[in-house]
């Protein structure tokens, strides 16, 4: 099976697409986690990667431009994410943080499928509580694509934040370093229990192209 044709959004409309056969493609975390770095309370069970503590669980590979497809499942309250291209592991802002939680953490940049702080996904597409949800993130040189339950609800591109500490859409945001000046290629991270509640949150298929 081909991979999907992403399309570009127009005028605030998402569109449907597939997501991609991983038949094939690379398990992002070996079983024994052997390829994280200090995988500390992660651990798989059943198949479902799960963590016991606030750690993230980095890879000690780096990747650039890269297809990561994976599945989440949430309870109330839980609080996660997926970082991508850290410039350095022990400062999560320097990742781009792509939301995973139940719904929102208060403002439209917060929730799931949101870039944390610069971009809110265009339509949620987030299935009740307790179900599976379906993420394909594209990274490709300044241009990231989230593919969100069948619908593109993120095409960013970017060189469209030039400016530190602001989204394009005129909005303050927490990053001391412009969007654009971001690392193009480094480790990809799973946010450990966050939050007051501390609640779990499941990911499984966790799988990687690289994309020449």
């Amino acid at each position: 099976m081909k991979l999907a044709l992403i399309l570009p959004l127009i005028a605030g409309l998402t569109f449907a697409a597939d997501h991609p056969e991983t038949t094939g493609w690379k398990d992002l975390f070996a079983t024994d986690l052997s390829n994280a770095v200090a995988p500390g309370g992660w651990g798989f069970t059943n198949g479902e990667l799960v963590a016991k503590d606030h750690d993230t669980l980095w890879t000690k590979a780096s990747y650039g431009d890269f297809i990561l497809d994976l599945e989440f499942k949430v309870i109330a309250e839980s609080n996660s994410g997926v970082f991508l291209r850290s410039g350095d592991i022990k400062n999560v802002l320097s990742a781009l943080e792509v939301q995973v939680h139940d719904s929102a953490d208060g403002s439209k940049y917060g929730m799931v499928a949101a870039i944390y702080d610069a971009m809110p996904p265009i339509k949620s597409m987030a299935k009740p509580i307790g179900e599976w949800n379906h993420f394909t993130i594209t990274c490709k040189d300044s241009k990231v694509s989230i593919l969100f339950n069948g619908e593109l609800v993120i095409d960013a591109d970017l060189n469209n934040w030039p400016a530190v500490g602001k989204n394009p859409d005129g909005t303050p945001n927490k990053f001391k370093k412009a969007l654009k000046d971001y690392a193009r290629s480094g480790p990809i991270g799973l946010q450990g229990l966050h939050g007051k509640a501390q609640a779990p949150v499941w990911y499984r298929n966790v799988k990687i192209k690289i994309l020449e």
